[in-house]
């Protein structure tokens, strides 16, 4: 009985001895050792009575079908996101080869000749990284999983974006040294942008330095969640052989060749402790965020697996916890669990409130009910070039998609016919002849631009946008010879499959510019050029992307008079121009402002003069870079009966810019990138010392054991070559990634030097 209390242990005061009674009699009836096989709907029946229950909340329509209804709640769309190098394609081809998906197990760097199921790029195999979102769905028991395995890269962020943003849920994979990293917060920042519930895996248990709790701790503190372990490693580092499941208080081991067989045991007389110790941890985390838990805490009772996993999942799709699960992928250990608890933990597609905006009334925000028979509503999120032409991947948030049928892009009103539908296995597709609710699949020989919404054309519903950061790097790209139609063709899709992607020719210089969102990001696409379309290119010196902005009102009083015989131009314009901070409605800061009463500038030119706003932000007056963070008001002016045109007050406006611009104290601003660097403990003073000179601010550093992080804030334009210098100074063993925080102002000699080179630049070409 000595065992039972400590079982009970951990709770402040006494245990009730109906509970002491009830947990005796549960031990007495376990058997040591159980095997499970890893059928699938083995695993799952322990999770079906109360997953059940979670169900039975959920709202019924009254054009549900029944047999609809139980597809749904049968379903999980999810995607797995994390820092680069966690761990995500490994732990997905698991998945994959647990689920049935796939015969074999193959390596994501390719080394095997085949490479991961869902990096199916070249690319991808040789570098070993993801560099397109890939979708797939499996099956876990009585239930079907569709995944998103996006990249970690900070580069192809974009991809995370548009995954989250049709996902119901999602897995963020965490490294159980490195723990929460950059891309581990924007991937956060993701989450939270679109209420994606989510639950966390601690991957890679087996590498020497592995501490599960420390990255929970960060968990807490960095990414401010509440967030508690719901397993216990057994073992650590090479010793590392299963997890204590501290809900249904068994320990779990992956045995046979692949991990395939997973086995329950009782929990190791050595652990009962500290699981002990780690379950009282869970229950007042939980008792913080879920009544029903809160009055089992007080009556100082322990819930049962029942209570725990309800709970988990009440607060999980609340968005108030978020369970941390542990394992180890590469060696095949506590995949299986983790696959419990996305069927477990995660909402199904009607659980989760889609909002469209009615275009007919105003934009009104409208709730979709995820039922097949409703009317049909389906985002495009995602393009690619496929075999056999575009192939576009949706979301069905409400009716069904036929093939055969017909559907209505919102945007252009232009009704389609959907000539063929598959869902996707990463490169691989299976034809379908329809898609219900709450799926994801695509379709091929539909011309349409990523973010357009479909419709059966009774209903004018569209999509919330995603959001599209901003490209922070530009570099001029030219053809090897002579210039082929390949060249533009290249440059036309890739800009169409990725919104972060932009290319423009230069007015002055006339050569092509291409912009992203880092270095590896448009060396991907060159290469892909080469590779794709047999065109090689050679690119110039990457150009930072620099903005111009003032930093104190200035008034402008300003007349364009102009005559040469019959009708002249004339337009006066009188007003302000003030700094302007980034509106968090629409995500704008630049901001045209009509204030003139009594007609003195007739309203029909008033167009005009916004337009000649707009042309001034194009190219700023100091280094020739656009301008943002202003806005123009303007407050009054003069017309002339025969003489004043829209192109007069047009080039009104714009001088009366220009020359208001150089008063208002004018600054370059810089893009600031977050960088987050790891290297060996004893290169910490020469990392640090490297920082600085490159006008460096440091944020954090962290110490673990041999490793060390420090995370600084440095201009982009001082990041260039920085690989290099990382790699000699560590002796290789140093690694870093960087993302976009911020534009500020640059120092006031890095100004002067700036607009020193933009003259002579200027000067030459007179």
């Amino acid at each position: 009985m000595s065992f039972v209390r400590s079982l009970l242990g951990g709770l402040p005061g006494r245990v009730h001895s109906a509970t002491f009674k009830k947990a005796a009699s549960t031990l007495s009836q376990h058997t040591p050792h159980q095997t499970l096989s890893l059928a699938p709907i083995n695993l799952c029946q322990r999770f079906q009575s109360t997953n059940a229950t979670a169900a039975s909340t959920m709202t019924n329509d009254d054009e549900s079908d029944p047999k609809d209804t139980e597809r749904l709640r049968k379903l999980r769309n999810i995607g797995i996101s994390a820092h680069i190098d966690s761990g995500k394609t490994t732990c997905t081809e698991r998945i994959l080869f647990y689920t049935g998906r796939i015969k074999e197990i193959h390596d994501v760097r390719g080394r095997d000749g085949v490479g991961a199921k869902m990096d199916s790029m070249d690319l991808e195999r040789e570098k070993g990284i993801t560099i397109q979102s890939a979708a797939t769905y499996a099956s876990w028991g009585d239930y079907n999983i569709n995944i998103i395995d996006t990249p970690g890269h900070v580069d192809f962020t974009i991809e995370v974006e548009r995954a989250l943003r049709v996902l119901d849920g999602a897995v963020m994979i965490l490294c159980s040294v490195s723990g929460v990293q950059s891309q581990t917060m924007t991937v956060d920042r993701q989450m939270r942008r679109y209420n994606v519930p989510r639950i966390s895996f601690i991957n890679k248990m087996d590498r020497a330095g592995a501490n599960p709790f420390r990255v929970i701790d960060q968990l807490r503190n960095k990414l401010k969640l509440t967030a508690a372990a719901i397993q216990i490693p057994i073992g650590a580092e090479d010793q590392f052989r299963g997890v204590v499941d501290l809900t249904t208080w068994k320990a779990y081991y992956n045995e046979g060749e692949n991990g395939e067989v997973l086995t329950e045991k009782e929990i190791p007389e050595e652990l009962m402790d500290f699981a002990t110790e780690k379950r009282h941890e869970l229950i007042e985390q939980l008792a913080n965020v879920d009544d029903e838990i809160a009055d089992v805490y007080l009556m100082e009772e322990i819930p049962t697996a029942e209570q725990f996993t309800n709970a988990i999942r009440r607060a999980t799709l609340d968005l108030k916890f978020t369970p941390v699960l542990m394992g180890s992928a590469f060696k095949n250990q506590g995949v299986q669990p983790l696959l419990d608890a996305v069927i477990n933990y995660l909402p199904d597609p009607t659980q989760v409130t889609n909002t469209a905006l009615d275009v007919t009334q105003d934009e009104k925000p409208v709730d979709l009910v995820p039922y097949s028979g409703n009317p049909f509503v389906g985002l495009a999120f995602k393009l690619e070039e496929g075999r056999y032409g575009q192939l576009t991947y949706v979301r069905i948030y409400q009716g069904t998609l036929k093939r055969g049928g017909f559907i209505t892009n919102v945007k252009t009103g232009k009704k389609i016919k959907v000539p063929r539908l598959v869902r996707m296995h990463a490169s691989d597709m299976e034809d379908v002849d329809e898609l219900g609710a709450g799926e994801i699949g695509a379709m091929f020989g539909v011309d349409c631009a990523s973010g357009d919404t479909f419709s059966d054309g009774a209903l004018k519903y569209t999509m919330t946008s995603m959001f599209v950061p901003e490209p922070v790097i530009s570099l001029s790209l030219s053809p090897v010879g002579r210039e082929s139609p390949n060249f533009s063709k290249a440059l036309n899709r890739f800009q169409k499959e990725d919104p972060t992607f932009r290319v423009h020719v230069d007015k002055e210089s006339k050569e092509t510019i291409i912009s992203g969102m880092g270095e590896l990001h448009l060396q991907i696409y060159v290469e892909r050029m080469r590779r794709e379309y047999n065109v090689e290119c050679t690119t110039g010196k990457p150009q930072v992307a620099f903005r111009e902005t003032i930093t104190q009102p200035a008034k402008f009083n300003y007349t364009h008079k102009k005559q040469s015989g019959g009708a002249g131009q004339f337009g006066r314009v009188i007003g302000n121009i003030e700094p302007m901070t980034t509106d968090e409605d629409t995500g704008k800061d630049v901001a045209f402002e009509n204030r003139v009463i009594g007609g003195n500038i007739p309203t029909n030119f008033i167009p005009a003069c916004e337009k000649g706003f707009l042309d001034a932000l194009e190219k700023g007056p100091l280094i020739g870079h656009p301008v943002n963070g202003i806005r123009m008001v303007l407050e009054d002016g003069a017309a002339h009966a025969v003489d004043s045109s829209e192109m007069a007050f047009r080039i009104a406006t714009k001088n009366a810019f220009q020359e208001a611009f150089n008063k208002g104290r004018p600054t370059i601003l810089e893009p600031i990138m977050n960088v987050a660097i790891t290297a060996p403990v004893e290169f910490q003073g020469t990392v640090i010392g490297g920082l600085n000179k490159r006008k460096g601010t440091i944020v954090d550093t962290d110490i673990q054991e041999d490793f060390f992080t420090v995370t600084a804030d440095v201009p982009l334009n001082d990041m260039f070559g920085y690989s290099t210098e990382l790699r000699s100074a560590t002796q290789g063993k140093g690694e870093f990634s960087m993302e976009y925080k911020e534009h500020q102002p640059v120092q006031t000699f890095v100004q002067e030097q700036l607009i020193q080179e933009y003259k002579k630049k200027e000067a030459a070409k007179k």
